[in-house]
């Protein structure tokens, strides 16, 4: 596998402490399970400094409108290899790009564009015909899920997050050999004035924008299993309420995602209190 999945750069940026969840008093938390049937993950890569993303970007963020969570996983991925012609995309990571080319490679292909459409891990260049789109999603969750997910967040206080992710190959699927886990952090509502590149002038606001992408959870041989769990202390330029965690577990051989799920954002900024 490409280091893509074995690092993410933006890691770097927090303070992440591996430790088991201990209770919480009185403490925000939210979780959720993966359903019995597949859910779509959706990859949009993208970039501020493309004048045909705004678009993609501004469809990404209306799925909630037409598809439930136990239908979609949306994510934007916002790469840099658009960085050169002016506007540096401050969402970008190397990394995405990386996984980009990856999954290009994968399809036999080797065309890396934006905006480019992955329905999990399969690319639709149609994506933007509803009809189309639409049966792609149906199929996938007409099939039944290979993995099971379960996400739990809860608040650690001062801007900090206690993240938990369960992972389990369902009967049948054990055999599946290059079974591995992410977790992802990704942000609603953030906004961008473009002040030079192709979209100069341009006021853009992102949906779903992916912040943080873990590092690859290989699951058990064993027993199909794997858990994530980490503390994470949130940078102080990302809004604690627009956040929300995903996860999926993805064939990495067969280029295929078992399960996905999305958990939105439960949790409140910090407030001082009379004393």
């Amino acid at each position: 596998m490409p280091s893509a999945h074995r690092c993410s750069p933006v890691a770097a940026a927090w303070s992440v402490l591996c430790l088991a969840l201990s209770p919480l008093a009185q403490a925000a938390s939210c979780a959720k399970q993966s359903p019995a049937h597949r859910v779509a993950l959706i990859e949009l890569y993208t970039s501020e400094g493309c004048s045909s993303c705004p678009p993609a970007d501004q469809w990404l963020g209306q799925l909630s409108q037409g598809f439930s969570a136990d239908q979609v996983v949306a994510l934007a991925l916002h790469v840099d290899y658009w960085d050169y012609i002016g506007w540096q995309d401050p969402f970008a990571q190397p990394a995405f790009a990386e996984r980009q080319r990856w999954l290009t490679r994968l399809a036999r292909s080797s065309t890396v564009y934006t905006p480019e459409v992955f329905t999990g891990m399969k690319e639709l260049r149609k994506w933007h015909t509803a009809t189309n789109f639409a049966e792609r999603i149906e199929k996938i969750n007409r099939r039944p899920a290979a993995a099971d997910i379960a996400l739990q967040m809860r608040s650690a206080g001062d801007n900090a997050v206690d993240l938990e992710a369960r992972f389990t190959l369902r009967e049948g699927e054990r055999a599946v050999q290059a079974a591995e886990a992410f977790v992802i952090i990704y942000e609603n509502q953030l906004r961008s004035e473009i002040r030079a590149g192709e979209n100069r002038g341009v006021n853009l606001q992102h949906e779903r924008v992916v912040r943080f992408w873990s590092t690859a959870l290989p699951l058990s041989k064993a027993d199909g299993t794997a858990l994530w769990q980490q503390t994470l202390k949130i940078p102080a330029d990302w809004q604690l309420k627009q956040l929300g965690v995903a996860a999926f577990v993805q064939d990495a051989q067969a280029g295929e995602v078992l399960q996905a799920v999305a958990l939105p954002g439960c949790l409140q900024p910090a407030t001082a209190t009379a004393s």
